[in-house]
Order: C-alpha cells, then sequence, then structure tokens
C-alpha cells in the first residue's frame, strides 16, 4: 500500500473494491480515508477528486472534502457514519435535483477530467457528444455492448436487443434537456449516511448527461428511501414518460453488471432492451 508521506495509524476499513481502504491519521493530524491499490490506472484519483468537487461545486451536495491526491492514492475528508434519517433522504432528494439542474458543461466529461470514466476496474469513453441520445449509445451502450459480447457475457440475442435500442435512441430518451451534472455511478452503495442522519455521495463516475440516469440507477439495486424520490420530484418535476424510461437507463449499470460480473446481468440487460424494440 501506498499513503500520504507522514500518515500514521493506518488500520483497514470497509469501502474498497478494487482498492484496498484505510483510515490513517495524516502528518497535520486530521482523520482521512485513503483507498490506494497495486498499480491504479494513471490519473483515476485525480479523475474520483475531480468529480467530487465537481458535484459539490452548486454547494447543494455533500462530498467528502479531497485532502490528499496522487498518482498511487487518494486521501478524503473521514466522515463518521450513520443511519439516513428521513429528513437526510428528504434533502438529499432536493439537493439532487438543484445539482442536476445547476448543469454541466456538455454531454460528457467535466472540465478537467480525463476522457473516460470508471465503474470498478471498466473504462468508458467519456468523450463530448451534440447530444444526450448520442452520448447514450456511443458512449455507453455500444460500447458496452461489444465488451460484454467479448467476454461472453451477452447473447446474441441480447446484443441484437441493445443495438435496436441504439437505432431507436432518439426516440425513446424523451423530451431534450440540458446536460445536467451527473453522478454517474449512484447507487445505494454510494450514498453513504453520515451521523447526523444526512447524505454524503462517494466514488462518482461524474459527467454531464440526462438527470433520469441518476434516478434510475438508484432504484436498481434497492434505492435508500422512497423519499428521496418525493422530494426530488417536488423540486424538480421530471419529464413526462419518465417512468417509462427507467429500464432504458438501467440498461448501462446492467451491461457493466454483465461485463465486470457475468452472472445473470446479461439476460437482465436483455430484457430491459427487450422492452423497447
Amino acid at each position: 500500500m501506498t499513503l500520504p508521506a507522514g500518515a500514521s495509524d493506518a488500520r483497514p476499513v470497509g469501502g474498497g473494491d478494487i482498492n484496498e481502504a484505510y483510515r490513517v491519521t495524516l502528518a497535520d493530524g486530521r482523520e482521512a480515508f485513503v483507498k490506494t491499490r497495486r498499480e491504479p490506472i494513471p490519473g483515476e484519483y485525480a479523475a474520483e477528486a475531480n468529480g467530487l468537487a465537481w458535484l459539490a461545486e452548486p454547494g447543494l451536495l455533500r462530498t467528502p472534502a479531497v485532502l490528499e491526491q496522487d498518482e498511487r492514492y487518494l486521501a478524503l475528508e473521514w466522515v463518521e457514519r450513520g443511519t439516513l434519517s428521513p429528513d437526510g433522504a428528504e434533502q438529499l432528494g432536493s439537493a439532487l435535483a438543484g445539482t442536476h439542474l445547476a448543469g454541466a458543461e456538455q454531454f460528457g466529461a467535466p472540465p478537467g477530467a480525463p476522457g473516460d470514466t470508471g465503474f470498478g476496474s471498466l473504462r468508458l469513453p467519456n468523450d463530448p457528444a451534440p447530444d444526450w441520445p448520442t452520448f447514450y449509445a456511443e458512449q455507453r451502450l455500444r460500447p458496452l455492448r461489444s465488451l460484454a459480447e467479448e467476454r461472453g457475457t451477452l447473447s446474441p440475442s441480447g446484443a441484437r436487443a441493445i443495438e435496436a435500442v441504439c437505432e431507436r435512441i432518439g426516440e425513446l430518451c424523451g423530451p431534450p434537456e440540458p446536460p445536467a451534472r451527473l453522478h454517474g455511478d449512484l447507487w445505494s452503495g454510494n450514498v453513504m449516511a453520515g451521523a447526523d442522519g444526512g447524505a454524503w455521495l462517494i466514488d462518482p463516475s461524474a459527467y454531464g448527461g440526462h438527470r433520469e440516469v441518476d434516478l434510475a440507477m438508484l432504484r436498481l439495486f434497492g434505492a435508500p428511501s422512497q423519499r428521496i424520490f418525493d422530494a426530488y420530484e417536488a423540486a424538480a418535476p421530471l419529464a413526462d414518460g419518465a417512468e417509462r424510461r427507467v429500464e432504458l437507463y438501467q440498461l448501462a449499470p446492467l451491461l457493466v453488471h454483465a461485463v465486470l460480473f457475468g452472472g445473470s446481468y446479461g439476460a437482465a440487460a436483455e430484457r430491459a432492451a427487450s422492452s423497447y424494440v
């Protein structure tokens, strides 16, 4: 492991996926959460630091402050864990709505970020696109379909269904909206409750995209609370037909899981895609 210079009292903690995770005391006495591993992808920790700051920039969502960042590790503000309270869930919903509406410069990578983004060990392109349907098809669904095919985790019929969705993507994506400021990997495990019952967002794969993506991802593996969605809708109502688009925007994370973990995820992606073709 590689830790910040002068760090002491390193204790392994949960929270690592492909990384090792530690609670450490930095040289200046601050407590920090440090993630590190052998041979990280160049620029990986810088991209995460950039995404955390970008999400926090509108002043609505809480993300851990970046204390130190290096090619070999990322040191973040230590946050004591708690349980998400009803008020915390409602605050998260309204804060997420406001952050989405704060907008992004483009459909694609935020300023200063590399041209790709990480989902665990998987990298996907974040190159800008002229509109959301193009971005979703060309930077998410088609690359993921190809990777899943290569790894044998998506059937030929599943691949055809994904391609059929891409061919219809312009009519499926709903009314045009300006690019939203997305977390990009907003499953329930990346919503961390603090000791005060409020939410902190961690581990972003941030980019400018469609705001329904974050909400669909949050519903995929069990949302922390329905109050999040109710508060979001009260603050920034979704366009007509949003409920019909939930599975469309769950296609990308299902394919990510098919690529990384195999199992039944490829079949789930095929079922979701087939409902649109």
